[in-house]
């Protein structure tokens, strides 16, 4: 069971969980800007434009147009992404200070060709540039 908890635990620090977290969570908060846009704005506008009666003036409320109501999805959308983004800060802190945070690995440069300095697959003992001869295969 101990061995279990520890591969939950490992697979929770993986950074790609984290980022998939944070794109749900910001992806549901940006949904009801999208929604405030359709439902408080464009849908009136249409309306309007269709013949409806746009009589309603009060407050943020402009002929049927309710401002008021997308400001305040904007502001629960940047609220939410303030909260996430001090919790992966936080997060990426407490990685670095535990040192569960892996250094990316860089990659082996690819060989490159002598003649024309283009890169090679390795091994290659031409190059598929300009078909120059690699004695003893390309190497990295």
């Amino acid at each position: 069971m101990s061995k279990y908890i520890d591969e939950f635990k490992e697979f929770i620090a993986q950074g790609n969980v984290m980022d998939m977290a944070v794109g749900v969570i910001i992806g549901g908060a940006f949904t009801g800007i999208v929604n405030s846009l359709i439902e408080d704005i464009i849908n009136p506008i249409i309306t309007l434009a269709t013949g409806g009666n746009g009589a309603e003036v009060g407050g943020l409320n402009f002929n049927g147009i309710d401002l008021g109501s997308f400001i305040s999805a904007i502001l629960n959308f940047l609220i939410i992404a303030f909260i996430v983004f001090n919790m992966v800060k936080a997060l990426n802190k407490f990685k670095s200070v535990t040192g569960l945070e892996q250094p990316a690995e860089e990659p082996a440069p690819a060989p490159v060709c002598p003649h024309c300095l283009e890169e090679v697959k390795e091994g290659a003992t031409r190059c598929p540039h300009c078909a120059g001869e690699i004695p003893g295969g390309a190497k990295a």
